[in-house]
């Protein structure tokens, strides 16, 4: 290898020293640093720094703000600082709103611009100028935003057909007034939607407002399922804040209406509970698994339709009204029509016959009988009763070796056993023929005060009825009070007024015999009366004769002489007797109120 040429040595020293000295004056040249954007709210103040630095110090330096113009990239002065003079530029957007802090002594200058509008959102330019170290300049981008309004969410008003074969509009949301432009995501329950096509669509709108504020919208349509009936729809809406923050708001959420066709109906028996009988209201239900408005339902047996809709009401059930119903749905879209039966047996039971007929007769000691069912379509038990005390279970009442105390109403009751409450009743009226039978009477022996009324009364037994009669013992017919037919003869009743002793009797016949009771009335005082009457014809007897015999002699006042008129204290109203014994001469004068007077 050949030794290096010294010239060539030479030269590459010179090129080193020139690249050296060209390092040196790099150095030596301004700078300016400054952020790549800051962050402001709408309406509040900005503030853009810049920091630069430079040899000549304060005097030798120039700094100016600029701002660019957006469409043309145009550079537009807004501030000059020189020689320490600091000045805004008239006529500009920021004339009236910029205010700069600092110097070039400082190292950093700060523009301040206020009440920050949506136009402010512009690239700022800090120009440096160095008489030594020549020029230098600086970028930051101001960025405004505006918090938008609170969202809305707005769902469809009417109902959705999953049969549509369009997409159907599910609903709109909204966002006013922000900046940057807000975003908004549709959700259904918590999945996020996105356009597919012929199944989804979103579509979004943007208004800028007077203001220079975004207003977005957007629309959501798609096909729904059935699945969709129980699904949620919301919006979230994002927007920004200073410092790149991203924040999120949501809407409430909404639900949509959704129908969809019946694939399976079911129809049942919702009253009575259980089995259903005669007189019973029947009703009859009918549902299906769909919800489609254009759907009729008819419910009907055979091919005979009973109502239009889901509920049939039959008051008043017969056994007639058994069968087989059917519940139709129809839908009027697609005119596809499913049905579904239900059977429906109503249950009987007919009013009860018995046999013999309403009444029955049997002798004294001889055997009858009678029978009692009624029809029915459930199990029933037959019962028989007498003065609501049971005496049978079963169809047939047997009647053995009849008595009078056999005879009377017979009431049959047919129950069915499978059914509370369902039950028929029939009566019978058992006759025991025999002759008259008169019960003795607690009173047949009577004391009772003349003139007072006694009520008689005779309890006959036997069939046929009884004739009754009622008599004296002198032979005289007592009048009939009353006749009140029992279960095995009659009551008779009479009444008698006490004059005195006497023996009433109550006969009774049929044509079977006969038979009579007596009632011995006895009169209470009778004997004194007559004896008082006697005692007081003896008195008026003798009173007749003794003044009688008065008259005779002359006692009596107009027939003695010897009276004087006007002696004594006797006046016209005193009446007097002369009373004189055998003995004396002496005449006693007997006045009316008992005093003597002597004569």
């Amino acid at each position: 290898m050949a030794p290096p040429d010294p010239r060539s040595l030479l030269v590459f020293a010179l090129v080193v020293v020139l690249l050296s000295c060209h390092t040196w004056e790099v150095r030596a040249t301004a700078e300016v640093n400054m952020e790549d954007r800051v962050d402001v709210m709408l309406g509040d103040s900005a503030q853009i720094t810049c920091m630069f630095s430079s040899e000549d110090g304060p005097g030798g330096t120039m700094i100016q703000w600029f701002y660019q113009v957006a469409r043309t990239g145009e550079k537009k002065r807004i501030y000059n600082l020189e020689s320490g003079i600091s000045l805004p530029d008239k006529g500009t957007p920021f004339s009236e709103r910029i205010n700069v802090n600092g110097s070039a002594a400082s190292g950093a200058v700060v523009m301040t611009i206020n009440d920050v509008q949506l136009k402010d959102e512009l690239e700022f330019i800090c120009i440096v100028k160095s008489l030594t170290d020549g020029t230098a300049e600086g970028r930051t981008k101001l960025r405004v935003f505006q918090t938008p309004e609170a969202p809305t969410i707005i769902g469809a008003q009417q109902g959705i057909s999953v049969q549509e074969t369009d997409l159907s509009k599910i609903g709109t949301c909204e966002v006013k007034n922000g900046y940057p432009r807000p975003n908004i995501t549709w959700y259904k329950n918590t999945t996020p939607i996105h356009s597919i096509r012929d199944e989804v669509n979103v579509v979004p709108s943007v208004t800028t407002e007077s203001s220079g504020l975004y207003s977005v919208k957007s629309e959501l349509s798609m096909k729904v399922m059935k699945e969709d009936a129980d699904a949620v729809f919301s919006c979230e809406v994002t927007y920004f804040s200073p410092g790149c923050e991203t924040r999120m708001v949501e809407t409430s959420a909404i639900d949509i209406t959704v129908y969809y066709p019946h694939t399976s109906i079911k129809v049942w028996v919702e009253s009575p509970k259980g089995k259903i009988k005669e007189g019973d209201t029947l009703e009859i239900h009918c549902s299906g698994d769909g919800n489609h408005p254009s759907t009729t339902f008819n419910i009907g047996v055979e091919e005979k339709v009973l109502i239009e809709g889901k509920v049939l009401v039959v008051e008043n059930v017969t056994r007639l009204d058994s069968g087989v119903y059917r519940c139709t749905a129809l839908n009027m879209e697609s005119w596809i029509e499913i049905s579904e039966n239900t059977t429906v047996f109503v249950d009987y039971l007919e009013d009860v016959v018995i046999k013999p007929e309403k009444i029955i007769e049997v002798l004294q000691g001889d055997n009858g009988e009678a029978t009692c069912n009624a029809l029915s379509s459930l199990n029933t038990q037959t019962t028989w009763f007498k003065n609501g005390q049971e005496v049978s279970k079963g169809h047939t009442l047997s009647l053995n070796d009849a008595s009078f105390e056999t005879a009377g109403t017979y009431v049959c009751v047919v129950t069915a056993l499978e059914v509370d409450g369902v039950e028929r009743s029939g009566a019978v009226r058992v006759h025991v023929q025999g002759a008259p039978e008169i019960l003795t009477p607690e009173n047949a022996e009577l004391e009772e005060s003349v003139d007072q009324t006694v009520e008689l009364s005779c309890y006959v037994r036997g069939y046929p009825h009884p004739t009754v009669t009622w008599s004296t013992s002198e032979g005289k017919i007592v009048p009939t009070a009353s006749n009140t037919e029992t279960d095995d003869g009659l009551i008779s009743m009479a009444s008698v007024t006490v004059t005195g002793d006497v023996i009433v009797f109550c006969n009774a016949t049929n044509t079977l015999g006969e038979d009579s009771v007596a009632f011995s009335i006895k009169a209470k005082g009778s004997g004194v009366i007559i004896a008082v009457i006697i005692v007081c014809i003896l008195l008026l007897a003798i009173l007749g004769s003794v003044l009688y015999f008065l008259y005779k002699k002359g006692k009596i006042c107009g027939r003695s002489g010897k009276q004087d008129l006007n002696k004594g204290k006797a006046g016209k109203d005193n009446i007097v007797v002369e009373m004189k014994s055998d003995n004396t001469e002496e005449a006693v004068l007997l006045g009316v109120n008992g005093e003597k007077q002597l004569q």
